[in-house]
C-alpha cells in the first residue's frame, strides 16, 4: 500500500465552492482509499492505495466532478514525494509560513519563471514539480503572478511538513 496526499484546489475559496471535510473523506472512502482522512479545511485528503499515483488522481477526480457537478482539480503526491518537496525547499531559512510550494502535474519548464508578473521582494526556484515562493514581506499585499503555476495548488511549507509527517504511515 501506497500512503498518498491528494490536495484540492480552490476548495472553499471561490471557484470550486464549499466541500465539507467529512464529504471528502466519504468521498475518499467510497473510492476505496484505505485509512482515508483529511487535515485542515483547505483540501488535503491522507489516505493509503495499492493504485498508481496517475489512476488515484483519475478516481478522486472523477468522484468530484460527480459531487461538485464541475471539475475540481487534484494534485496527488507519495508521502515520500511530500517529504522530499519538505527537503528540497531552497528557502529553509525563512519560516514555513512565508514560503510556499506550489505543486503541478508535471516538472515546471526550465522558463516558467520568465513570464511572472508584479514581482517585488518575492524569491522563486524550480522543484521537481513545485515552484517554491518566498513571500520576503507575506503574502497579504503580494501581487505576484506566475502564470505557469495557474493549474496548480500552493501549501506553505508548514503544511507542507505537517502533511509529511502525518502521511508517512507507521
Amino acid at each position: 500500500m501506497t500512503h498518498y496526499i491528494a490536495l484540492l484546489r480552490a476548495v472553499n475559496v471561490g471557484g470550486t465552492g464549499k466541500l465539507p471535510m467529512s464529504d471528502l473523506k466519504a468521498i475518499g472512502e467510497a473510492a476505496g482509499f484505505g485509512d482515508v482522512r483529511t487535515w485542515i479545511a483547505s483540501g488535503n485528503l491522507l489516505f493509503t492505495s495499492k493504485l498508481g499515483e496517475s489512476a488515484v488522481q483519475a478516481k478522486l477526480e472523477k468522484s468530484l466532478h460527480a459531487y461538485a457537478g464541475k471539475p475540481v482539480g487534484v494534485l496527488v503526491r507519495t508521502a515520500a514525494d511530500m517529504a522530499q518537496v519538505l527537503a528540497d525547499n531552497p528557502f529553509a531559512e525563512a519560516p514555513g509560513n512565508r514560503v510556499v510550494a506550489i505543486f503541478l502535474d508535471a516538472p515546471p519548464a526550465a522558463e516558467a519563471l520568465d513570464d511572472i508578473r508584479h514581482q517585488k521582494r518575492e524569491r522563486l526556484a524550480l522543484g521537481k514539480r513545485e515552484i517554491y515562493v518566498h513571500y520576503g514581506d507575506g503574502m497579504a499585499d503580494s501581487r505576484l503572478a506566475i502564470p505557469s503555476a495557474k493549474a496548480g495548488t500552493a501549501r506553505n511549507l508548514h503544511t507542507v511538513a505537517k502533511l509529511a509527517a502525518l502521511s508517512a504511515g507507521p
